[in-house]
C-alpha cells in the first residue's frame, strides 16, 4: 500500500456512511443472528478456529451478510479477497485463482474469496468457480439477498453451506443504534445526541429488520438537527419520522389499534366490502405488521364467512400464505391484496361454521352413544364375530352413488347439524342433497 492508498483509506474511514464505520470487526461485536452465531454453533467455532468452508450467507439486505463476511477477513491468517457480483467479470476471477493458486503453491496460504451479490453471477461465471472450490484453490463466501437454492448454481450450493440470516428484531435494532449514538471513536458518540424512547422503538420498528436502514436513518437525524438551547441535539418522534421518510402511524402490535385494525380488516371481507378491506390491509402493512398473521386471519375468514358458498376462498387463502412466507415484503403485499379482495367478493355463508358449533354443543350436552354396528371397523380380528359392518351398504353400488342408511348414534337419528344456504356453490351442494334424497325415496 503506498501513500496515497493509505490517506484514501484513512478519509473513507472517516467520511464512510455510519452504518460502514459501525460495522463490527469481531464476532463478539455482532448483534443478532444467534440461530448461527452462538459460540456453541458451527459457524462460530469454525470462524474461531479460522477453519471456515465454503459459505453462502442468504438474507434480507441490512442483516449482516457483508459483516460476516468482513470479520472472517478480520478473523482469518488466509488471503481475503472481495468481488461485487454486479461489476466483476472474468478477467477479475481469473486474477483471484491465479493468485490464490501462488499462494497456496508457494506460500501454503489458503485463499478466502467473498463474492457479494452472487446471484448476480450469469451461469458460466459460476460454473468457472466450481474447480477451484472443489480442488480447495479458494474459499467461497457468497452473500445473497435471493433463495440461493434458485439463483445460485446447483453445483456449488452442493459444496457449500448455506445459512439463512434473519431480519434482526427490534431489540436488536435498539441496541445498535444506541450503541452508534454513544460511540465517540466510530459513531456520533460526540455531537452528545439523545433520542427519545418513542423515536427510538419508531425507528427500529420502521427499519423492519434493517439495520443499515436505520443507522442511516440516526445519522441524518444526528446531522440535520440543530442543537436545542441546552446545546444538545434532540431527536424526537417528528424528527425520526422525518429521516426514515414514514409518517408515524398510531399502530401498537400489542395494543388496542393492533386489535381494533385486524378486527375491521375481517368485518370489511365478512361484509363483502373489498375497498375497505384492501385499506385496513395497507394500514396493516404499513404499520409494519407481520404478513403471516395477516394471512391467517383471510384463511380463518376464507373457512368461516364463506365457507362452501366459495370453496376456492380457502385455496387462494391458503396458497397466499404459503406464498408469503417465501416471498417476504413487498411482494407479499400483492398476495395479501388478491386473497383479502377474492374472499371479501366471494359469495358468503357460515353453514360450515354454525354446523361444528352445533356439533359441539350435542356433543358437550349428551352421553357418547354407540356407533351403528353397521359403521363399525369390520376388518380388526373378532369383529366379524361381532357383527361389526354386518348390513352396511356401499354407497358406490347404488344409483347417484348414494343410498339412505341410517349414519347418526340412535339417539341422534333426525338431527341436523349442516344447513347448506342458497348463496353460491352452496346453492349448489343445498340442491344436489335435496336431489339424492328425492330419488333415494321414489
Amino acid at each position: 500500500m503506498d501513500l496515497f492508498d493509505y490517506m484514501r483509506q484513512q478519509t473513507q474511514e472517516k467520511e464512510s456512511p455510519l452504518a460502514a464505520r459501525m460495522r463490527p470487526t469481531t464476532l463478539d461485536e455482532v448483534v443478532g443472528q444467534q440461530h448461527i452465531l452462538r459460540k456453541d454453533k458451527m459457524l462460530y467455532r469454525a470462524i474461531q478456529a479460522d477453519q471456515l468452508s465454503s459459505v453462502i450467507f442468504y438474507g434480507p439486505p441490512g442483516t449482516g451478510k457483508t459483516t460476516l463476511a468482513k470479520v472472517i477477513a478480520n478473523t482469518t491468517k488466509a488471503e481475503f479477497t472481495q468481488l461485487n457480483a454486479t461489476v466483476a467479470g472474468k478477467k477479475d476471477m481469473e486474477e483471484v485463482v491465479s493468485k490464490a493458486k501462488d499462494n497456496l503453491g508457494m506460500y501454503g496460504k489458503k485463499t478466502i474469496l467473498f463474492v457479494d451479490e452472487i446471484h448476480r453471477f450469469n451461469k458460466g461465471q459460476q460454473d468457472y468457480l466450481l474447480p477451484f472450490v472443489e480442488d480447495g484453490t479458494i474459499t467461497l463466501i457468497g452473500a445473497t439477498t435471493e433463495n440461493p437454492y434458485f439463483e445460485v448454481n446447483g453445483a456449488l450450493i452442493s459444496r457449500s453451506i448455506v445459512f439463512e440470516l434473519k431480519p434482526l428484531t427490534d431489540e436488536d435494532i435498539t441496541f445498535l443504534l444506541k450503541r452508534a449514538l454513544s460511540d465517540e471513536e466510530k459513531g456520533m458518540g460526540t455531537y452528545h445526541a439523545t433520542i427519545e424512547d418513542a423515536a427510538l422503538a419508531f425507528l427500529a420498528d420502521a427499519a423492519n429488520g434493517d439495520a443499515r436502514k436505520a443507522l442511516n436513518a440516526i445519522e441524518l437525524a444526528v446531522l440535520t438537527t440543530d442543537p436545542s438551547e441546552d446545546g444538545v441535539i434532540h431527536i424526537t418522534l417528528e424528527v425520526a419520522s422525518e429521516c426514515i421518510q414514514k409518517r408515524v402511524l398510531r399502530y401498537d402490535k400489542n395494543g388496542d389499534n393492533h386489535y381494533d385494525t385486524i378486527s375491521a380488516f375481517i368485518k370489511s371481507m365478512r361484509g363483502s366490502d373489498p375497498d375497505a378491506a384492501v385499506y385496513y390491509l395497507a394500514r396493516m402493512l404499513y404499520a409494519g405488521e407481520d404478513v403471516r398473521f395477516i394471512a391467517r386471519r383471510i384463511m380463518i375468514c376464507a373457512s368461516e364467512d364463506v365457507g362452501n358458498a366459495d370453496p376456492m376462498a380457502m385455496v387462494v387463502a391458503a396458497s397466499a400464505a404459503a406464498e408469503v412466507e417465501r416471498v417476504g415484503m413487498p411482494e407479499s403485499q400483492i398476495i395479501l391484496s388478491q386473497a383479502a379482495t377474492y374472499v371479501a367478493t366471494a359469495p358468503k355463508s357460515n353453514a360450515a361454521c354454525e354446523a361444528i358449533f352445533a356439533a359441539n354443543r350435542v356433543v358437550e350436552k349428551t352421553r357418547t352413544d354407540p356407533i351403528p354396528v353397521h359403521l363399525q371397523d369390520a376388518h380388526y380380528a373378532g369383529s366379524a364375530k361381532l357383527g361389526h359392518g354386518v348390513g352396511y351398504r356401499y354407497a358406490h353400488d347404488y344409483k347417484n352413488h348414494y343410498v339412505k342408511q341410517q349414519y347418526l348414534p340412535d339417539s341422534l337419528v333426525g338431527q341436523t347439524f349442516y344447513q347448506p344456504s342458497h348463496q353460491g356453490y352452496e346453492q349448489k351442494i343445498r340442491e344436489h342433497m335435496d336431489r339424492l334424497h328425492r330419488e333415494a325415496e321414489e
